[in-house]
């Protein structure tokens, strides 16, 4: 099942920062694995949306929970919702 999360970061940005080559390294890894499908930052940081292909919500959760993010204290609050993708423009998909 496909879920989509929405999270709110952390405002101290040097956590940011210092964190994010760990927690991009960390999601490659789970896209390799097939279990996200696409995720990215919120302009100016104050948040994320990564959407996971897992069995549940309790895995997508658990996956937040080991990222380097979510370990680090950048992830402070999210909301994850069951997703259907229904429509792609790849033309907007980063190479």
């Amino acid at each position: 099942m496909i879920f989509a999360a929405i999270i709110d970061y952390t405002p101290e940005k040097t956590k940011i920062t210092e964190l994010r080559p760990l927690h991009r390294e960390y999601l490659a890894g789970l896209k390799k694995e097939g279990k996200v499908v696409l995720s990215g930052p919120i302009v100016g940081d104050s948040g994320g949306i990564i959407v996971y292909q897992t069995e549940t919500v309790e895995e997508t959760e658990q996956l937040m929970r080991n990222d380097p993010f979510g370990r680090g204290g950048v992830f402070v609050s999210w909301v994850i919702r069951p997703w259907n993708l229904i429509l792609v423009n790849r033309e907007f998909l980063p190479a």
